[in-house]
Order: C-alpha cells, then structure tokens, then sequence
C-alpha cells in the first residue's frame, strides 16, 4: 500500500472516530442548571487557580442509592474524559461525568449571598432515585419503586428495603428477594409490611413479578420499631 493510501486511511479512521464521538456526545443530554450567581462565584473561584483551562468536574458518588452524594471538584486542563457532557459558559466549562447524567436530572447549582460571605448549594432531586424509562429493566423499575416511593415511609420509623436480587425460576415465574434494615428488622410488623404494603404496590406497577420474598434476618430485633 502507497505511504498516499496509508495516510489517507488513517485520516478516514480518525474522521470516523471523531464522527462516533460527536454522536456519543449528541446523545449525552443534561437539563442541569448551573445559575448565574452560581457561574459567577466558581468563575471566580477558578480564577484563583491561576490555571489556563482548569474548569469543575461534577459528577455523583454512589448514584441511585441512599447514600447518593453530588460532588464537584476541579477539572484540571487533560483531566477530561472524552465521554464527558461539557457544558460551557462565558469563564469556564463543566465537565459532566457521562455516568452520573441521569441522576443529575432537574439538577440545580445555586449561590446564595448572605451576611456571612454566601453558600453554593447542589440539589439534584433523582441523585437517589434516578427516573426510569420506558425501556429500563425491571430490576431498575423495582428499585425505583421502592426508593422514591416505598423508602420514604418506611423511613418515618427509621426502616428501609432493598432489592438483594432477582430470580427468574421455572414455574414460579419472577421473585424479587428484599431486604429490609433499620427499624424494619426484627419488627414485629414487617410481614404485613411486606404482603400489604410492598409486595402490593411493587405487582401493581411491575405485572412481571410473580412473587416478593423476605430473607432478612428477623431474629436481630435491637432496632427494631416495633418489638
């Protein structure tokens, strides 16, 4: 093959790449709102740096369960990864870790002025419990249901439940295996917990499921809201 051939194939697989990118890039989307007050504040916040290119990495620790934490941190110039959402504003861009865009959902970065200087605030409301779509599996639809809608009275008398897993068995059909912790274990009341409450509302709105069960260990009951 010609050096002319050679080249001109490198040139069309490095067109290619950069082609696939910009579509992965495309179908990256983020309605995350950082506000002006916001921009403002890490605009000069960065400024201090004193780094040509340095920029914020937002992303969020252990997504989609309780303990769900949105974090920033600096990007410094090459700390970038090419999966990134990049949001650019007039001082400086956001690099948006491509995992954590579906639970930075209706996110929003705020900054607050006060007597004491001023408070930059993070609420991203599906940090926890990202929405689901119309093709998400249901392990995803399970887990959904039971952090944005089950967890939360639950967690009124310090309890919580969580899906081990999923078993799909011959002629049984599709059994969820739950977990419950907190006040929940040991309680007395955790078995018309789960048969009218849980295991209600989780066949209501996955008719897949065939059957829940409870593998937690009832016999420790030190925590337990009702004993």
């Amino acid at each position: 093959m010609s050096e002319h051939n050679q080249a001109a194939n490198q040139l069309d697989q490095s067109a290619d790449y950069e082609s696939a990118l910009d579509t992965e890039q495309a179908d990256v989307k983020s309605n995350i709102t950082i506000t002006e007050s916001a921009q403002g504040y890490l605009a000069d916040l960065l400024a201090k740096q004193d780094t040509d290119g340095i920029g914020v990495r937002i992303f969020v620790e252990h997504p989609g369960t309780p303990r769900a934490e949105c974090c920033m941190a600096y990007n410094q110039p090459g700390e970038e990864d090419s999966a990134d959402l990049v949001l650019t504003y007039d001082d400086f861009s956001a690099f948006i870790e491509a995992a954590s865009v579906p639970y930075l959902e209706d996110a929003v970065i705020d900054y607050n002025k006060d007597r004491f200087g001023g408070q930059l605030t993070f609420r991203a409301p599906n940090s926890k419990v990202p929405k689901v779509g119309a093709d998400a599996s249901v392990e995803e639809r399970i887990n959904y249901i039971l952090q944005s809608e089950i967890n939360p009275g639950l967690a009124a008398h310090g309890g919580m439940v969580d899906l081990l897993e999923l078993i799909d068995e011959e002629g049984v059909g599709l059994t969820a295996v739950l977990k419950f912790g907190g006040g929940c274990q040991g309680c007395s009341a955790v078995d018309m917990t789960l048969r009218q409450g849980v295991e209600v509302q989780l066949k209501q709105q996955i008719p897949e499921l065939t059957q829940v069960v409870d593998e937690t260990d009832h016999s420790r009951t030190e925590n337990a809201y009702y004993k």
